[in-house]
């Protein structure tokens, strides 16, 4: 069977590795001249099952109000006429009750935790590298209110027997001794030692060598146009390259995916959320995180990538702009200048930013469509890394006719009809 896979993100190189393993043909098409150069490029760094969880939640709305007039926020509005965004903004206010938070961090976990250990399967089979350490991840309070709200997440995290550990007072300098400069600042942590690190544009990069070594065909520089639509059934993908055409079509274009689903009758509500990072090289080895730490307060991660430490945080909503902002780039220097102050070298940063393809209730849209032929994996937000193999895999098998290995019944665009 011929797929055709749109997008060579780690979401869609990882799609094509697993169809290309199961012994489908399979070609990926991207505008980009190689894989993972967008979005993938220099997130934080985070396999973090035990860390996802929907944006929208009981409080949020109060709590963006207060991130906005923070000196160094997590939250930036940039008030534009764009209907797509005020949508996807009022639903996400509808998610944010506790009963649906619950739904939609239940779902997340669920597909992250399966996605963790089918990346450990992988790396067993395959041996690949990508900086790779196990951790674990460290999210730090500051105050004993944030200390005292972990209780909602925890019962998830008991449901689903994701390991963690509530670290009163400095007990969490066993797992990162370099914080001790700063221990005064925090009242305790979440540690959930079950978690990864590793560079996901590495990883992509290598992945989709073995993807072409098992057969894999990757079109390089090439511009997608738009999908065609005969009755139920997609017909080929128009492209500056000409029209391509497969049995079956899979869409992982990120943040782009609705304005090609738009035209052929398909509404999904992903909206860009532009994130940002920088990535330090590490001055002294001692004095740099061991693996990732949360700042709870400003919501912003710090990563250990080989001899690189990887800062990556900020929700801004402004639509698909790419422009460096910086405001948002001290913010990130200031916290791991907070948090690691003999780490590394913060004048020779190299400043990014991407956009995280979000839905409004956080949790990713995978699986099949209206049209039989047409996939749909997108909307992974900022856990694209975190989900990428265990996204993989599921496609695959859906692809091929064989039931997951978890249930995805709510995990696809009908929870939005």
């Amino acid at each position: 069977m011929h797929v055709l896979v749109l997008g060579s993100g780690v979401i869609g190189t990882t799609i094509a590795y697993y169809l290309a393993r199961a012994g489908h043909e399979v070609s990926v098409v991207d505008r980009q001249p190689g894989p993972a150069l967008e979005t993938s490029y220099a997130n934080a760094g985070e396999v973090s099952p035990g860390y996802s969880a929907p944006w929208a939640g009981p409080g949020v709305p109060l709590k963006a109000i207060k991130w906005m007039l923070m000196h160094h926020s997590p939250l930036v509005i940039k008030p534009m006429l764009d209907p797509a965004m005020w949508r996807w903004g009022m639903s996400m206010l509808r998610n944010c009750t506790e009963a649906r938070y619950r739904v939609n961090k239940s779902r997340m976990v669920r597909l992250a935790e399966y996605s963790r250990d089918c990346l450990k399967e992988l790396r067993a089979d395959t041996g690949i590298r990508y900086d790779e350490r196990s951790h674990g991840t460290l999210q730090l309070f500051r105050t004993q209110k944030q200390l005292d709200g972990v209780g909602k997440d925890v019962e998830i995290l008991k449901q689903y027997g994701v390991p963690f550990q509530v670290l009163e007072g400095n007990a969490y300098l066993e797992y990162e001794p370099a914080l001790a400069l700063v221990k005064d600042k925090f009242v305790g942590a979440l540690r959930l030692p079950g978690d990864e690190t590793g560079d996901c544009f590495k990883f992509t990069r290598n992945l989709a060598t073995m993807a072409e070594s098992l057969g894999a065909k990757f079109r390089f520089g090439v511009n997608i146009r738009g999908i065609e639509r005969a009755g139920d059934r997609i017909t080929g993908v128009r492209t500056d390259a000409g029209l391509l055409t497969a049995d079956k079509y899979i869409l992982a274009l990120g943040s782009y995916s609705p304005q090609l689903l738009k035209p052929i009758g398909i509404d999904i509500p992903v909206y860009p959320v532009k994130g940002y990072s920088i990535t330090v090289p590490i001055g002294d080895a001692a004095m740099a995180p061991e693996s990732t730490i949360m700042d709870e307060t400003h919501k912003v991660a710090v990563t250990r990538l080989g001899d690189r430490i990887r800062v990556g945080g900020t929700a801004q909503l402004s639509g698909f702009d790419l422009q460096l902002d910086a405001p948002r780039r001290r913010t990130l220097e200031f916290v791991v200048g907070d948090l690691f102050p003999k780490g590394g070298d913060i004048a020779q940063a190299e400043f990014w930013t991407g956009l995280r393809p979000m839905t409004p209730d956080g949790t990713p849209i995978i699986g099949k469509t209206p049209c039989p032929n047409l996939y749909l994996s997108t909307g992974h937000g900022t856990l694209g890394w975190t989900m990428a193999a265990g996204t993989g895999r599921v496609m695959a098998d859906l692809v091929g006719g064989r039931s997951p290995e978890i249930n995805i019944d709510d995990l696809g665009v009908a929870r939005y009809a």
